[in-house]
């Protein structure tokens, strides 16, 4: 499991009251529930911290800044990511200056992602059985 209490609760509590301003920004539409999806900002998961993360698409935002491209970050990174999806959670990370310079186009992107990670739902809006979806 993914999820523990303690040291990461600290520092997401401590990293939600110094968001950078690419992540204010995001988050001021993430709030609202765009596409009807709920997102969580600074949501531990682990050793983690993820910058936004919706629960029922089970996906990752992350704001990269510049710092993400230089020195061992890449890596890192990718070590992260791998991480999270061995527990079934996507990543999917938004370049800092695409936040702050086409919201619209970011905005569709996530969407997009959440949309194509929600579970199947019936027209009615009810999940099909489970025997439907080939599991018992």
């Amino acid at each position: 499991m993914l999820s523990k209490p303690g040291k990461t609760v600290k520092r997401a509590r401590a990293l939600r009251r110094t968001m950078t301003l690419p992540e204010v920004v995001l988050w001021q539409v993430l709030r609202d529930h765009p596409g009807g999806l709920r997102f969580r900002r600074q949501h531990p998961a682990g050793a983690y911290v993820l910058d936004f993360y919706c629960a029922a698409a089970r996906l990752a935002i992350e704001v990269d800044g510049e710092v993400h491209a230089r020195g061992n970050m890449p890596e890192r990174d990718a070590v992260r990511d791998a991480i999270l999806a061995k527990h079934d959670i996507a990543t999917l990370r938004v370049p800092a200056r695409d936040v702050l310079e086409d919201m619209d186009a970011v905005m569709r992107q996530i969407v997009s992602h959440a949309g194509a990670r929600l579970p199947l739902r019936h027209a009615d809006g009810v999940p099909p059985p489970q025997a439907e979806l080939g599991e018992e």
